[in-house]
């Protein structure tokens, strides 16, 4: 069995939750020796899959006043490899020891970096092996391509049908695809037990049972007391940016002046009046899935949270380095999983507001997205769909990744027995498969 390491970048929540994620996916006793290395305080984010003294807490890489050179110091101070490389700077020095360190003394055999070009570059330079976390997003620049490069394999914690036209086909080839990471099936939620949560967020609230057996008879409207109804519209935010999706909500409320707005995470204090709840919740799926518009940005988490479900989508993406929540945009709507803002308005104009008109412009032509499953990395990650059904016990693509890291007692066994197969990429010292 393969010790791994694991280092998740600290901005945001999302890197330290994939970690937990993938972690829970694991067999208790592989659980164990697994090592997350992150400079996230454990007040942004709590680990449930694994305990407090399997994560080593890094120094923060910020720039100090001390340092000899600035983290981009200009084309003739700064190596083409790197984003980001203050020099004399004691607090990246220290975290560099005990990245090493770590790796040393706890044997691990293989590190998992999500995400950071520096760490990997690192890892190469001491010849540490290392699988590269590739995120969306148009990432082309040197430093990016010397990662990729340099590791033993590329993972995208998303589905293959997502991925960017842009992206070099090299890249492709060298990717793992795991679809969407969860660590455990969500608990159903009835329709009733959704208004029952609304009622405990906002007294007063009048409600009807639903009235039909149509598509969306899960996601009946709320009324008033004079038989009018009231669309639910769920606004999801992470911690990671959500500036854009917070300056649509007056446009939204006015798109929609009678709609029940919900707001889910963070919020800016001045736009706290176009919402009609605004909250935080450990799971956001009854919203998910009895809402009757779902809007929000695209980071990772939050659009494996939906991806599966029917709810009429609409994705305002965040501004991010390298494009990344933009061309997950992108790919949603051009999948037929979503509708952008500008579509949005347009429909509402054209369809008077009406969510059942708007789910058949999403999905009347988007069969179901099956979960991906093993079968699918078992053909060198073949874009064709597999004629047979996917059996409900088959593992997940990120299941059977992990789990394959356990089956065997070295790296290089793993990676020429098990990784290299699946990829459409080899080594030109390797033999081919």
């Amino acid at each position: 069995m393969m010790r791994i390491g694991y280092y998740a970048h600290h901005h945001g929540s999302g890197h330290c939750r994939q970690a937990d994620k993938l972690a829970a996916l694991l067999p208790n006793d592989a659980r164990a020796q697994l090592t997350v290395f992150t400079s996230l305080d454990i007040d942004s984010y709590r680990f449930t899959a694994i305990d407090e003294q399997q994560i080593v807490r890094l120094n923060a890489e910020d720039e100090r006043p001390d340092d000899i050179l600035v983290g981009r110091a200009g084309e003739y101070w700064q190596p083409a490899s790197l984003h980001y490389s203050p020099v004399g700077n004691g607090d990246i020095q220290k975290r560099s020891h005990q990245i090493l360190d770590t790796i040393f003394q706890r044997k691990i055999d293989l590190m998992i970096i999500d995400v950071s070009v520096e760490v990997a570059m690192l890892c190469r330079a001491a010849s540490i092996p290392y699988l590269y976390v590739r995120l969306p997003g148009i990432r082309d620049d040197a430093p990016h391509t010397g990662a990729f490069a340099g590791a033993l394999g590329l993972l995208a914690p998303y589905p293959k049908a997502l991925e960017s036209t842009q992206t070099s086909e090299w890249v492709c080839n060298k990717t793992l695809y795991l679809d969407f990471i969860y660590s455990q099936k969500a608990e159903s939620c009835t329709y009733e037990s959704f208004i029952n949560i609304l009622a405990k967020l906002s007294a007063g609230i009048e409600i009807s049972a639903p009235k039909s057996t149509s598509l969306l008879s899960s996601r009946a409207q709320l009324t008033y007391k004079s038989g009018a109804t009231r669309p639910i519209i769920t606004v999801i935010k992470g911690y990671g940016g959500h500036k854009a999706i917070d300056e649509k909500l007056p446009e939204l409320r006015s798109l929609l002046p009678n709609a029940l707005i919900i707001s889910l995470g963070p919020i800016d204090d001045d736009k706290r009046c176009y919402v009609d709840i605004s909250t935080e919740v450990d799971d956001v799926t009854p919203f998910i899935c009895h809402s009757n518009y779902l809007m929000m940005a695209c980071g990772l988490n939050a659009v494996a949270q939906a991806y599966h479900y029917d709810t009429p989508l609409i994705v305002v993406p965040d501004d991010r380095p390298h494009n990344e929540q933009a061309v997950m945009a992108e790919a949603l709507v051009a999948q037929n999983k979503a509708l952008n803002w500008q579509q949005f308005k347009t429909s509402m104009s054209i369809n008077d507001g009406q969510p059942e008109s708007i789910a058949q412009i999403i999905h009347c032509r988007n069969k179901p997205h099956p979960p991906t499953s093993v079968d699918s990395i078992e053909k060198n990650n073949s874009e064709e769909d597999s004629s047979e059904e996917t059996n409900a016990v088959t593992p997940t693509a990120a299941q059977a990744f992990i789990h394959s890291t356990t089956d065997y007692p070295t790296t290089k066994r793993w990676f020429e027995n098990w990784l290299l197969p699946r990829l459409n990429l080899a080594p030109e010292s390797t033999i081919e498969f």
